[in-house]
């Protein structure tokens, strides 16, 4: 059974991306290469990992996924600020 992980990327234009992954460090790759990352990084650029949160399950790493992208940008600063 894989570790599935919940990230946060900043932009470039200083917005957070949030997404689930098992290789954290593959996924920002794909994230910056603009090839099999998100289209939310189309337009804009992966900057860096700022947030990783691991040892999830698939479902529990979507659920908290989820949890993460209804918090308000100040409360995800102040989880990664932690």
């Amino acid at each position: 059974m894989n570790s599935w992980f919940v990230y946060m990327v900043e932009a470039s234009d200083r917005s957070l991306y949030t997404g689930i992954t098992t290789d954290v460090e593959r996924r920002l790759k794909q994230h910056q290469s603009g090839r099999a990352g998100a289209k939310y990084f189309r337009g804009r650029q992966a900057l860096a990992m700022v947030y990783v949160e691991g040892e999830h399950s698939r479902s529990s790493a979507s659920r908290r996924e989820s949890q993460i992208k209804k918090l308000s940008r100040n409360e995800k600063l102040a989880l990664i600020a932690d």
